[in-house]
Parts: C-alpha cells; structure tokens; sequence
C-alpha cells in the first residue's frame, strides 16, 4: 500500500511521462534552445519566489555545485529536446530512462567506483532495449541523430545525478535549485546565437506550454525534495520507471505507434531501470 509521497512521486511521474508530449508538439513553434530557456526561466521565477527568504543565504560553495549541475542540466535538456524534432515521445522517454542504470556507469569511468552485479545487469537490459528502440525507421537497428542526440542526453543526466551526490551534505538543496535552473536558462539563451537558432514569433502555444513545463519543472523539484526524506532510493526508482510507460500511453493517445520490437526495447529499459535498483545485501526495505 502507498503512503502519501509515494503517491505524491506517483503523480509526479505520470506529469514527467507527459512532458514529453508537450515538448514534441511545441517544437513546431520554437526551436529547442529558446523553449529551454523559457522553460527554465519560468521554473526560476517560480523557485525564486517559493525560497525568496533564502537566495541572499547562497553560499560559494553553493554557487558552483548549482553551476556544474545547471551546466549537465542544460546540456541533457537540451540534447533531449532536440532530439524531439526526430523521435517520437514514447521513443524519446525509453531512452532517456537510460540514465538510471547509466549513473553506476558513470560512477566507475570518472569515480574508479566499481558497479555492483545487479547495476551491471540492469545495464546490460537496458543497452539491448536501446538497440531494439533505435533506428531511423522505427525498426532497423541503428542510431539516427534524434536516438543520438537522446542518448547522449540521457548519458548527460546521469552525470547531473552524480554531480548532485557528490556536493550532497555540503549544500542547500533549495538554494542550489534555483541557480541550476537559471544557469539552464541562461546557457540555453546564451547558445542561440552560437548554433544560429533564431527567436520564435510569438505563439500561444510557446507561451502557455513554457509555463506549464516551467510550472513543473518547479513542481516536480519540491515534490521530490519532500516526498525522498521519507521514500527509499530504491522504492522511488521503481515508483520513476514508470514514466516512459505514462509517456508512451500518452504517445498512443496522441496517435504514437512504436513497433513491436521498439515496445520489448521499451520494456528492456524499464528492466533495466528496476533491475539497477536492486541490492544484494538486503539492508534497504524497497
């Protein structure tokens, strides 16, 4: 039975999985740097706002971990979001839950932390439903640049979540949310010029979708700060695979259709998502 901030990530992950959505359809109105920059934007008033009492208590030491984490942030966002003009969202959702097992991977390349047996064998799943997922035609294997451009994303995240535990103890995890969020904010505005994007005409779409996503972002932020005083890493990874189930039911909705062989790389995925969560001692309850 859930408590209430299970329930609470349970919401939280139905709204992830249908983000995806909304990015995909407000890409035929902007292109991916600008929606980011507005997103985040939004999402940094609002933080700001909310913790407005404690922005003049930032510390240096919180200024550069929300620096580096804003950099990984804006990056992964961004890279995922492009990726959106290419893919479909149910697609890009399967692989960007490829971060989960992909944290343990990254741990051991720049931390020389070796992976347990189960974080291996959730990245084994994981990797196999990538390749099942990717293709430019939806059913042959191979990368296109929108599969790329999500992977290395995903890949990006991953590095964001061990950044975030690397300065956990030593920071002040509502003060360091609103730089990383402006940081995102303002490298996504500050590399429009860079790759040539140009600002987009004013849109409704743009507008309302950059509040809500921003609206979120921020929501989801407090909501996960919350309920994880409580909730086990292991139970709210199981509770967080759930969101590229949530965004390919809502892909269906919207008239998404994956291939057979795309759906059991989607399932591989989350696999290997609950799999990397595993531990085999058993001292944490999931």
């Amino acid at each position: 039975m859930l408590n209430r901030r299970e329930w609470a990530l349970v919401g939280i992950t139905v709204i992830w999985g249908l983000t995806f959505l909304l990015v995909r359809n407000v890409l035929s109105v902007s292109g991916p740097l600008f929606f980011v920059g507005f997103r985040f934007a939004v999402a940094t008033l609002i933080l700001s706002v909310i913790s407005f009492k404690v922005i003049s208590q930032i510390t240096r030491t919180e200024l550069v971990a929300g620096s580096l984490i804003g950099a990984s942030l804006f990056i992964g966002y961004a890279l995922q979001t492009y990726g959106l003009q290419y893919i479909s969202a149910s697609k890009s959702a399967f692989i960007t839950a490829f971060y989960v097992p992909a944290v343990p991977l990254v741990q051991w390349l720049l931390m020389r932390k070796s992976p347990p047996f189960f974080a291996w064998l959730g990245i084994f799943f994981a990797f196999i439903g990538l390749i099942l997922l990717s293709g430019p035609d939806n059913i042959s294997p191979g990368f296109g640049k929108g599969e790329l451009a999500t992977f290395i994303g995903a890949l990006v995240m991953a590095w964001e979540i061990v950044l975030i535990s690397v300065f956990a103890g030593k920071i002040s995890v509502r003060r360091v949310c609103i730089v990383q969020v402006a940081v995102t904010s303002f490298l996504a505005f500050l590399c429009m010029p860079v790759t040539g994007e140009d600002i987009p005409e004013f849109s409704w779409l743009l507008v309302l979708s950059a509040l809500a996503l921003g609206s979120i972002s921020a929501l989801v932020q407090f909501v996960m700060n919350w309920a994880q005083k409580t909730v086990s890493p292991t139970r709210a990874t199981v509770i967080y695979s759930g969101e590229p189930i949530w965004a390919g039911i809502f892909g269906r909705l919207a008239g998404e259709r994956l291939p057979a062989i795309a759906l059991l790389g989607g399932v591989l995925v989350v696999l290997g998502v609950l799999v990397s969560g595993l531990k085999s001692n058993k001292k944490e309850q999931v």
